[in-house]
């Protein structure tokens, strides 16, 4: 009995027919504009079964690109009015991460080939569905899966890379994750970038609505003022985050024992932006953590006698010196900042804050006391002691309260020295609101 052989080059020609089949099916259901969950489930089979066939470089390449599309196809499903919540749920942080990287992987090919079949396709989906993901980065944010979207922000930061916010604030999420290591790979590429995050923000208010709107740009936003329909135009400005974002990284790189690696990134800043008083007052943190404190000291005198009627700078060496248990400085710096601008709400509090800082210690040593004659008078002492404090905070929390009522830690701390001061008329005044 003979036996029939396929030619090698014909079972190649075979499994080739057979992947352009495939490939076909699969631009056919990503090219609908809302494919029916019938055609989702072909899109996924069909995927399974071209896993095995592809072997041309090109057709490698539609094949990843068609794979990292499929949460594309699964929103297209949904509909055009489908909810952020919907979204959510065919998305994940894999299949996030899985899109950026078959999306790269296009975009590298196709630049060296020359020939662009789904560039235009990854460009546009990057730019239509940046939106959709950041929406499922706010739910898991809610979950508080920090480390998941420290990965996600960096995936859509490698797609869009004029868009380095995206990799300052994965970043951050990184270290809320506890994942150093990661934290110090995207600080690192992060300072490479020269980011600083500086921006300014225009706004004005909508003369029909009495609410006020933002704007992309200060063109457009006059533009609207003049015609009339908006008026009250005014512009925000958010300072460099550069000294913070070389604090942490080189804070980072201490934490993980890397001490030299700390000093070299912030001489280099510095030797690079010797003006930012950010930097200096990174370095001098690092010293701080170093327990070198003379350095720390001559550091922080270096800061402020370069701008000493910064408000922000005053307010940031308060908090500094605050978390350095540096109270007398803490307080001087808030109290010039206030001076500075009386309006500043964090100063106050911070302030007060500032203010209380010894009432734990207080608590804990009456706490130790007993009944005795001697017991009592020292109990008295420190009572008279917590009094004094509360007294001195208590002007602060009102002040600030005053000036943000919204705000309801002040609400509660302020009702909280209400209270202890037998205050009884403010307290139930303030409780009422």
């Amino acid at each position: 009995m003979k036996k029939l052989f396929l030619s090698a080059t014909l079972l190649l020609s075979v499994a080739t027919f057979a992947q352009k089949d495939e490939l076909k099916t699969l631009k056919k259901i990503y090219g609908k504009s809302t494919p029916s969950t019938e055609d989702v489930q072909t899109y996924k089979a069909t995927l399974n079964a071209l896993s095995t066939l592809v072997t041309d470089e090109a057709d490698k390449t539609a094949s990843s690109f068609y794979s990292a599309s499929l949460p594309i196809v699964e929103i297209k499903a949904l509909g055009k009015d489908a909810t952020s919540e919907q979204s959510n749920k065919v998305l994940s942080t894999n299949s996030i991460i899985k899109l950026s990287e078959g999306y790269l992987n296009t975009l590298v090919f196709e630049t060296k080939s020359g020939k662009k079949v789904f560039t235009d396709d990854v460009n546009k989906n990057v730019s239509t569905y940046k939106q959709t993901f950041m929406n499922y980065v706010v739910a898991l944010d809610g979950e508080k899966k920090y480390d998941e979207i420290s990965q996600i922000l960096y995936s859509i930061y490698k797609l869009d890379k004029s868009d380095k916010e995206k990799l300052y604030y994965a970043g951050n999420y990184a270290v809320n994750g506890n994942n150093y290591d990661r934290a110090i790979d995207y600080f690192k590429e992060l300072v490479a970038t020269d980011y600083t995050g500086e921006a300014t923000y225009f706004f004005a208010k909508s003369k029909a609505t009495g609410a006020e709107e933002p704007f992309n740009d200060k063109t457009t936003r006059d533009s609207y003022v003049k015609l009339g329909t908006h008026e009250a135009p005014r512009d925000e400005k958010i300072a460099s985050k550069r000294g913070e974002i070389y604090k942490l990284y080189a804070m980072l790189l201490i934490e993980k024992n890397r001490v030299e690696e700390a000093k070299i990134v912030l001489q280099d800043a510095k030797k690079t932006n010797p003006e930012d008083v950010g930097l200096i007052i990174a370095e001098a943190n690092m010293y701080f953590k170093l327990n070198d404190m003379t350095t720390y000291k001559k550091l922080i005198n270096e800061a402020y006698n370069k701008n000493p009627n910064d408000v922000e700078l005053n307010f940031n060496l308060g908090v500094l010196s605050a978390e350095s248990k540096q109270m007398d400085d803490a307080k001087k710096y808030y109290r010039k900042a206030i001076e500075l601008d009386p309006k500043y709400t964090n100063a106050y509090i911070n302030l007060a804050f500032t203010e209380l800082a010894p009432d734990t210690k207080i608590v804990e040593d009456m706490n130790k006391l007993g009944t005795s004659a001697n017991d009592l008078k020292k109990y008295n002492a420190l009572k008279a002691e917590r009094v004094k404090l509360f007294n001195a905070a208590l002007p602060l929390l009102e002040k600030a309260y005053e000036l943000d009522s919204a705000n309801e830690s002040v609400k509660s701390n302020l009702l909280e020295v209400y209270s202890f001061l037998e205050m009884t008329e403010k307290y139930k005044a303030l409780k009422a609101k």
